[in-house]
């Protein structure tokens, strides 16, 4: 498939891929896989390497956690390890205006502007890593490092 054939999204998401140094190639599944099972199911990987995408607002800002899909995502302890204020899970509106993407298939990059990115220190213990590629129907693959330094992340424990 090439960028010019995948879904306008999905082609923000794999231009800011190559201009980060990274190859790996965004895939079109037939079914969407809005979650971190449907995803780990279609592609034939355990659960945890699956990179979920969860936007949450925090301090008046959106706050993109990249999460395991084993994990979920403690808003009370994450915010007390960043010395932040309440953490709670952003609304289906906030997260279209803070990523340009719909919940289920937000990528960790394409967004109109640089999100303030938490990233899962489990995920660095697979060595390849799966995330949304702007739509429900996209994924590629990427390494625990290459998704740092796509999104500028801090690596914290967010479970």
């Amino acid at each position: 498939m090439t960028a010019e054939s995948l879904p306008a999204r999905s082609r923000l998401v794999h231009d800011a891929l190559r201009t980060a140094g990274i190859a790996g190639e965004i895939i079109v599944l037939p079914d969407a896989a809005s979650t971190a099972a449907l995803a780990a199911a279609a592609l034939g990987v355990e659960v945890g390497a699956i990179a979920n995408s969860l936007v949450f607002a925090c301090d008046g800002e959106p706050l993109l956690v990249m999460t395991s899909g084993a994990h979920r995502v403690d808003t009370a302890a994450l915010a007390e390890r960043l010395g932040r204020g309440r953490i709670r899970r952003a609304t289906p509106e906030q997260v279209r205006e803070a990523t340009g993407q719909a919940i289920g298939g937000v990528a960790p990059t394409g967004h109109p502007a640089r999100l303030e990115t938490i990233v899962d220190e489990a995920l660095a213990a697979y060595p390849e890593i799966w995330a949304a590629g702007g739509t429900p129907h996209t994924v590629f693959p990427l390494t625990f490092d290459e998704l740092v330094g796509l999104t500028g992340g801090t690596v914290a424990k967010v479970d």
